[in-house]
């Protein structure tokens, strides 16, 4: 009877230790937790943009109506010249557009206002190049720390703080490992 006794009792135990979740993450698993995260919660930068009826004056604003142009020929925003008064023997001529969002820049617009939107100008994707850095703190939470490169969308011209000094950002998240879910990003 203590045989069949101790024989259940080991293997009830054998059969808890079997159903314990995996504590460990490897530098693999990291990088799938951390790419899963960033196809749910995108990383990006923004900006206001300006539309609906704008003056451009020819010597003044002519860069700025170039990347208006841009946009309008992939087709992101409409240009509809409303009024052009040309000044005789002069450079300085003004036209006035209507500028309107289609329906191809939505997937870039965040907020949008009677005549601005919050529009995305960089998004941040995880590099191929730089492998994933992580620190298993103990046995439910770990420090991941990735290289995110930067990739710029139609708007990017309109970016006031263009200035950039890489082409990539380091970020570092924070991992917990739930019991239901695996390893999830901790917010």
């Amino acid at each position: 009877m203590k045989k069949l006794t101790v024989y259940i009792l080991s293997l009830i135990v054998i059969g808890f230790a079997g159903c314990k979740t995996k504590t460990t993450i490897n530098q693999d698993e990291a990088a799938e937790v951390i790419t899963d995260y960033l196809k749910a919660n995108p990383e990006y930068k923004t900006t206001r943009f300006k539309f609906g009826e704008i003056k451009f004056n020819s010597t003044n604003d002519m860069f700025e109506l170039g990347k208006y142009k841009t946009l309008a020929s992939k087709g992101l925003v409409d240009l509809n010249l409303k009024e052009a008064k040309k000044k005789f023997l002069s450079k300085d001529s003004s036209f006035v557009y209507q500028i309107t969002l289609t329906d191809k820049a939505s997937p870039l617009v965040l907020k949008q206002d009677a005549d601005r939107a919050t529009v995305k100008v960089i998004e941040y994707v995880l590099s191929d190049e730089k492998p994933v850095d992580f620190e298993q703190v103990n046995s439910s939470t770990a420090k991941v720390t990735v290289s995110l490169k930067m990739t710029g969308t139609d708007f990017e011209p309109f970016d006031k703080d263009a200035s950039k000094n890489s082409n990539f950002i380091t970020k570092t998240y924070k991992l917990k490992l739930s019991k239901d879910e695996g390893w999830k990003v901790q917010r």
